[in-house]
């Protein structure tokens, strides 16, 4: 896939995204206004944060929509990483585990490492 469709799709994705949280931010908004009487002083401080949280997240897509920022996420990067804290996770764990939860482990490090050569 070459850059410029792989920023297309990045950048759809993020207006798919920011339409969603300007969808939740209004409904939460007009409850607020309709039931705020009903709601108990920490239900409204906690609806408060999330529309704070919901109000910087729209700035930011915003802008890396607008100003083309972030990028594509660097998958074989994350995979790498991925990889290395799980062996981590394993190696530290292992005796503490199930057998089937650590064939599981395993397995998705196969996964892991097949995807990984996939991208290489």
């Amino acid at each position: 896939m070459d850059n410029k469709k792989c920023r297309d799709i990045e950048t759809e994705n993020r207006i798919e995204e920011l339409i969603n949280v300007v969808e939740n931010h209004t409904r939460t908004k007009r409850h607020l206004e309709q039931h705020s009487d009903i709601a108990s002083p920490n239900q409204l401080s906690n609806a408060k944060h999330i529309q704070q949280v919901r109000e910087d997240n729209i700035d930011s897509l915003k802008d890396k929509i607008v100003y083309d920022d972030g990028g594509p996420t660097k998958e074989k990067e994350n995979i790498r990483k991925n990889i290395e804290f799980a062996n981590g996770y394993i190696k530290n764990n292992k005796d503490h585990m199930g057998e089937k939860q650590l064939e599981n482990m395993l397995e998705k490090q196969e996964n892991r490492h097949q995807k990984l050569n996939e991208l290489q």
